[in-house]
């Protein structure tokens, strides 16, 4: 078997139109009815709500949890406009952001290792434990994840769900796009002398 990856010599923002395209002509090759889309302040929402009118493709949107900032910068009219349309909002427990609840360094270091592919590659798992944890993906189902750095999208992938009590069943499949590279946010104790080679931590979802 023979697929195309895209890959973003650069990360961020400008790749949104690209990305929600490549994802959109995936999942309809796969004859996939269902999106995983990471979105913060939902202005990539919009954007694939409208690519998604009349394909029967429905999105799964994942804003931050509440209380992960000083506010939540999702907008409420936007929740009610996506579910006018077929769409669910949810706002699940960010799972690989539990460290301070339970302290362990298990979702950190999981976290890490998932960003030496690219920061969106880590919210891709996240998004896909949270919203099979909460019901609104069957573990076992395929589904397009679509995820980015900062703002905007510039990572997707197909993936097999499952839920935190079966790690062992999800499984990406195929990545359709992601950048060459990304800052790694490595926080304590990981993190190196800032002026010794140190990146810059790379805002924690998109």
């Amino acid at each position: 078997m023979e697929e195309k990856i895209v890959y973003f010599e650069e990360s961020g923002k400008a790749n949104t139109e690209v990305t929600l395209q490549l994802a959109l002509d995936r999942a309809i090759a796969r004859g996939i009815s269902k999106i995983l889309l990471a979105s913060t302040r939902g202005d990539t929402a919009r954007i694939f709500a409208s690519k998604l009118t009349g394909t029967g493709i429905k999105m799964v949107v994942v804003p931050h949890q509440y209380g992960f900032g000083p506010g939540q910068r999702f907008p409420k009219e936007l929740v009610a406009e996506l579910e006018q349309q077929g769409h669910t909002v949810y706002f699940g427990t960010m799972l690989f952001h539990t460290d301070g609840f339970f302290g362990t360094n298990e979702p950190r270091l999981m976290a890490n290792l998932l960003r030496t592919f690219c920061q969106g590659m880590k919210v891709c798992v996240e998004i896909l434990f949270m919203v099979t944890n909460g019901g609104l993906v069957a573990t076992g189902e395929k589904v397009v994840v679509v995820t980015g750095t900062g703002q905007g999208a510039d990572t997707a992938v197909v993936a097999i769900a499952a839920p935190t009590t079966a790690l062992a069943d999800l499984h990406i499949t195929e990545i359709i796009c992601k950048p060459l590279q990304t800052k790694q946010g490595l926080p304590p104790p990981y993190a190196t002398t800032p002026g010794a080679g140190a990146v810059q931590a790379a805002p924690p979802r998109p």
